[in-house]
């Protein structure tokens, strides 16, 4: 009978672990220093409050091609996770091909089902934060079009609208984070040690995009922070 290798499910799950925590991490810096996340919410507040004065189609097409991107990646999710389901139901016959690519200590059945499991758990928060996200922007999409603009918004009513728009990005930033940690979680096919490695590469990397990129650096320049 297969045991459980412990090192193999510590790569298992530290992914899963460190993309919570990276969240965590992220809240106590954006304290000292915004990331270019925090920086681009004020940027939402500055389009609604330009979409209040203009009576145009442009704010309608710009918030189109954001659901779009969002709706793309909720359906490519969903394709994902049926796929994990038949990969469990057929995990017997798909162990000795993922066994080839494995360098070290091999994974054991049961350790490729945890495994499975980590990144269906992964992937269905994915599919989750998408879908909210998705109806985030539908509610910031009829709040922007229920505006008046025969006569001035409220400050009030736009930082409501602006953040509802923040509320959306947060989870799909969330969803598209999902992702990213899945990287690892593949490498861990490959080799327990290589998902640990991967798994700190991308939080180093999704620092660096959040904290010091040139993205960063430029949108900066142009924001109150």
């Amino acid at each position: 009978m297969d045991t459980i290798n412990l090192f193999s499910l510590f790569a298992s799950v530290l992914p899963l672990a460190a993309f919570y925590f990276y969240r965590v991490a992220a809240n106590l810096l954006d304290r000292r220093r915004p990331a270019l996340s925090t920086l681009m919410n004020e940027q939402r507040f500055n389009w609604v409050t330009q979409a209040a004065r203009r009576d145009t189609p442009l704010d309608a097409i710009l918030s189109g091609n954001i659901m779009s991107s969002v709706s793309f990646f909720a359906s490519t999710t969903a394709l994902l996770i049926l796929a994990l389901f038949t990969v469990i139901g057929q995990l017997h016959e798909y162990a000795p091909a993922l066994s080839a690519i494995t360098f070290g200590t091999h994974h054991t059945e049961i350790d490729l089902q945890i495994h499975v499991v980590v990144m269906l758990v992964l992937f269905v928060y994915a599919f989750l934060s998408f879908t909210l996200s998705l109806r985030q922007f539908n509610h910031f999409c009829i709040l922007l079009g229920a505006m008046d603009h025969d006569k001035p918004a409220s400050a009030d009513a736009i930082r409501t609208i602006a953040r509802i728009n923040a509320m959306a990005a947060q989870r799909f930033n969330a969803g598209i984070r999902s992702y990213y940690f899945a990287i690892p979680m593949v490498a861990w096919f490959v080799s327990g040690w290589a998902a640990v490695v991967v798994t700190v590469g991308t939080v180093f990397f999704l620092l660096h995009r959040e904290y010091f990129s040139d993205a960063r650096w430029l949108v900066a320049r142009i924001t109150p922070h």
